[in-house]
């Protein structure tokens, strides 16, 4: 992120938009996949459109998982359940495409007692002290609007939304500080009978202000269902695809991107498991006070066990070097595929959360790459 005068602007989905509804089935194939098989190797994706769902993959296991089962059930406790909505859990078609891993990739990653990396790549890590979350602001305020639609919707206060949604925060930075909002969009699938300007209405109440109330001035402007009606949604107005939300999966745009996404992949994947620990990384040293921003690259290639690179850029706000950051970031975070699956302790079934709101900057104990536990050990050592 940078320094300076400027409007930053990020976006987050509900859990029922059509690419947040594959990354969930294909996250909740991998949980189930992994309380049977913590050694498998999954890589799997999912494509949902009207009255359809395709998952497909590369999937090598003992486990034996019923797709098309877990398939409806993510779609029914998403809350497509109505055959009104055009896409329901009852009577979608499932199809399944499913082989195992290449040999050519598994003669790299399996590498007896290490694991070699399943793919080379760029994955980068994140962390500012802006927010309580580390995060940017307007990444969290995007995911916590997107985590309010779906709250009132169940709950029952605003009983005519449907499970599709997007949400938008246009925040302005002063010094590279966030001042105010000066835009707040969210577009919330809702029944046929509904009024625009109830919905309107209620949605600044119930879902903006609760939110957003803090950051918002005068002259903040409100974009809700823009069009002035959002009555079909989810798959069927929009072919779904998992891996398709990767900056709202993580940094809302305020930072690089490797390209990679996260969801259906065991952790030998770095794609996942290294971006993970680049934000383990990231977290550790603002959490120590060693830096006020921090980005973290890590540079893998197939079948080798360490990094090909480790970068660290404090974004001119550290009071160590870049060069003293790594040499830190090396001595005490395991950086093999193997070590951070250990580290991280990431051969656990707690994916399926994962999909929606955000991978980063949520207070959940099986998010362990959002631990501070190293912070104190980096500041003894930075002489702080």
């Amino acid at each position: 992120m940078k320094r300076g005068n400027f409007v930053f602007t990020s976006e987050a989905m509900a859990e029922g938009h059509p690419d947040k509804v594959c990354d969930a089935i294909s996250d909740a194939v991998l949980d189930e996949i992994l309380k049977q098989d913590k050694h498998a190797r999954v890589a799997c994706e999912t494509m949902a459109g009207m009255g359809f769902v395709i998952v497909s993959g590369e999937i090598t296991t003992s486990a034996y998982v019923n797709i098309p089962k877990i398939a409806r059930s993510v779609i029914r406790d998403i809350g497509y359940d109505k055959p009104e909505y055009g896409f329901d859990y009852n009577t979608v078609g499932v199809l399944t495409s499913i082989h195992s891993q290449s040999p050519d990739i598994a003669q790299g990653v399996n590498k007896g007692n290490e694991i070699g990396a399943g793919d080379q790549g760029m994955m980068s890590g994140y962390a500012t002290n802006e927010t309580s979350e580390f995060m940017p602001l307007t990444i969290v305020l995007a995911n916590k609007l997107a985590k309010r639609l779906a709250d009132v919707r169940k709950d029952g206060t605003l009983p005519y939304l449907r499970p599709d949604g997007k949400t938008q925060v246009t925040i302005h930075y002063k010094n590279g500080e966030p001042e105010y909002a000066t835009s707040i969009v969210v577009a919330a699938q809702h029944d046929p009978d509904v009024g625009i300007e109830k919905l309107r209405k209620d949605i600044k109440e119930e879902v903006i202000e609760p939110v957003c109330s803090e950051w918002v001035r005068e002259d903040t402007k409100y974009y809700i269902n823009n069009t002035g009606r959002f009555v079909q949604g989810g798959p069927v107005a929009d072919c779904g695809m998992t891996g398709r939300k990767i900056i709202a999966d993580t940094y809302g745009g305020a930072v690089s991107h490797g390209g990679g996404a996260f969801s259906g992949k065991d952790p030998t994947k770095v794609d996942k498991s290294a971006a993970y620990m680049a934000r383990y990384i990231a977290k550790n040293f603002v959490a120590a006070g060693i830096c006020k921003k921090c980005e973290v690259q890590l540079a893998y290639v197939i079948g080798i066990t360490e990094p090909l690179s480790v970068m660290v850029d404090s974004f001119g706000t550290g009071k160590l070097t870049n060069e003293a950051m790594v040499e830190l970031a090396k001595k005490h975070f395991n950086l093999s595929p193997k070590g951070i699956i250990e580290q991280l302790d990431l051969l656990r079934p707690i994916y399926r959360k994962t999909t929606c709101y955000g991978h980063f900057g949520r207070d959940d104990p099986d998010f362990t790459w959002e631990k501070t536990d190293l912070a104190e050990t980096l500041r003894e050592e930075a002489e702080l």
